[in-house]
């Protein structure tokens, strides 16, 4: 980057630092309620860990069924250069047109483990779950009114029965609440029956850990985004061409991610995904789930076709840390604050796709042209 390039930049951010502190003048001034945040949020709370709060955008989306408009995607990170790469990215989504995006809300799930004497009673256990179903499910429905259990998937190896369920849970990323009513459920069985639950959690849900589980089966809610970035998008603002992002994406997100045996075939999923995490007040641990998923890539002529798919993204838009000031402000600039009956949590998601989406071209760009260890020196050290 030479010295006219780098005062551009700088120029381009004053210009939109000014216009966003028009449009979210309170956004990240908030101050945390010690009171609320030590009772619902942290225990031995003794303070707070303060982190960057960046702004990237507008990023057109096209929308699917839930959104359509223009958006400022918030971002907490102390990585130099993350919010500017996604910003490079929303740049050349709107550019090119905009963003389409679609999302299935799958539900949160939780995932027992049974200890069972014999194969007798691993099969009494599995007739019992079948025929009893409508059962459960009133028996989960009474813990809360904003839950549904939608199903659930079983498998027995030795001893043990390990049950999935699914539940809906409206507008909530939902664990509490999928925890309280499968202890419910357990309850019920073990009255019923005399089989007992070793676990709430059998790691059959799976929650907080990568598997493939989540990624066949999905988890919360999965989500795509696609976009054709024009030749002019990629000569004009990404500095590359469609065959060599083509050729990185390939080498990269496909042989590299199968050669090094990775779960997810991306280029930086969970740098996009922990950042508005953070800033949403979404639970942090949840971005492993998050990071899986695949980015494809397509030329067309001159063109570049980019989609991204996310099989497991568990966020909700009320509950948990979306409660916090800053983090409910962030939420409120997004136009998907508090509980819409499921809308919200959805467009959310698909918010997120997009964003992800944004990151990924960005960032194969970079890779492309060859300026990602100067684009850190600059802006993550701070190097002219």
């Amino acid at each position: 980057m030479n010295l006219r390039d780098q005062k551009t930049v700088a120029q381009r951010r004053e210009t939109l630092e000014s216009l966003l502190k028009l449009k979210f003048p309170n956004i990240g001034k908030f101050s945390l309620d010690e009171k609320i945040a030590s009772s619902k949020n942290c225990e031995n709370m003794i303070g707070v860990a303060q982190i960057p709060l960046g702004v990237a955008g507008p990023l057109k989306i096209l929308g699917g069924a839930n959104i359509r408009g223009e958006y400022y995607i918030p971002l907490a990170t102390t990585e130099g250069a993350l919010v500017a790469s996604v910003n490079r990215g929303c740049k050349a989504i709107t550019e090119s047109g905009g963003a389409d995006v679609n999302s299935h809300q799958i539900g949160a799930t939780r995932g027992p483990v049974f200890r069972v004497k014999d194969l007798e009673e691993n099969k009494k256990m599995y007739a019992y779950l079948k025929e009893h179903f409508e059962e459960l499910k009133l028996v989960a429905e009474k813990t809360s009114n904003h839950l549904t259990l939608k199903k659930y998937s079983t498998s027995g190896v030795g001893r043990y029965r390990y049950v999935r369920f699914v539940f809906d849970t409206q507008d909530a990323m939902g664990l509490n609440m999928v925890t309280i009513a499968t202890n419910a459920i357990v309850d019920h069985i073990k009255s019923e029956i005399g089989i007992s639950c070793l676990a709430l959690s059998g790691n059959f849900c799976t929650d907080k850990k990568p598997s493939w589980q989540n990624f066949i089966n999905n988890r919360g809610i999965k989500v795509w985004a696609e976009v054709v970035l024009t030749k002019k998008v990629l000569t004009d603002v990404l500095k590359t061409s469609a065959q060599k992002a083509y050729e990185v994406w390939l080498a990269k997100c496909m042989l590299g991610s199968a050669m090094s045996g990775s779960m997810a075939f991306n280029a930086q999923f969970a740098n996009v995904i922990a950042a508005i995490f953070i800033a949403t007040g979404q639970d942090a641990a949840h971005v492993v789930e998050g990071s899986l998923g695949i980015t494809t890539a397509e030329v067309m002529g001159e063109d570049l076709y980019v989609s991204v798919y996310l099989p497991d993204l568990m966020v909700g838009t009320v509950g948990g840390g979306t409660n916090l000031a800053t983090q409910n402000e962030a939420l409120n600039m997004l136009g998907v604050a508090g509980g819409n009956e499921g809308k919200n949590a959805k467009q959310f998601a698909e918010i997120i796709g997009a964003s992800v989406l944004a990151g990924e071209i960005s960032l194969l760009s970079s890779l492309g042209e060859g300026t990602l260890a100067r684009a850190h020196q600059v802006l993550g050290r701070g190097e002219k």
